[in-house]
């Protein structure tokens, strides 16, 4: 668990690689040797923004390969101007944008001998998924069960957004269960 004072400096990094990116095009260049340890140690995150309450883009790293402050900082640059999903965000939409980010607890492979004893094993509000197979993968945050409450329609849909039938069903599919810790904050 991270302090808020470690939220502060996350929402303040990313906050100004959003500003960076407007102004220069490019995502804000962090020395995570300037922080502590927490965010200077490698860790995987999602920044996500809304605008009226709707989603205006949502970027993220599945396993930690950086240090944490870097992560936050380029995934808002991505999420306000590299989601495929959405135009890159203007100036006019920043007064209006909310950000949330979710900082990634390290992925367990789940073990299961059907899809009911995968869906059983399914914690509502609490585990993110991760899904793959046939070289295809998806990912939900916790934070999709508040759309998506029930087990069956959240695996589905996961199904849909790696690229795979809702009814796709095979012994080769993998599956990780991760949880976050998520914060957002006003700019």
């Amino acid at each position: 668990m991270l302090s808020e004072a470690q939220h502060k400096s996350l929402r303040d990094i990313a906050w100004q690689s959003v500003r960076h990116g407007l102004a220069h095009g490019r995502p804000l260049q962090v020395d995570a040797t300037t922080f502590d340890k927490a965010l200077s140690d490698p860790g995987a995150s999602f920044v996500t923004l809304q605008r009226h309450g709707q989603l205006r883009g949502c970027i993220g790293s599945l396993e930690a390969r950086q240090p944490l402050v870097v992560d936050v900082a380029q995934n808002a640059f991505s999420a306000a101007f590299r989601d495929p999903r959405f135009p890159p965000l203007d100036q006019r939409e920043l007064e209006d944008l909310n950000l949330e980010i979710s900082v990634l607890g390290t992925p367990e492979i789940m073990v299961f001998s059907s899809e009911q004893d995968l869906l059983r094993q399914l914690r509502p509000g609490i585990d993110g998924l991760i899904l793959e197979d046939k070289g295809r993968r998806g990912t939900f945050l916790p934070s999709v069960w508040e759309s998506l409450p029930e087990r069956g329609d959240f695996l589905r849909q996961l199904k849909r957004k790696a690229g795979l039938p809702e009814d796709y069903w095979s012994d080769s599919l993998r599956v990780w269960r991760y949880t976050t810790e998520k914060f957002g904050g006003e700019h």
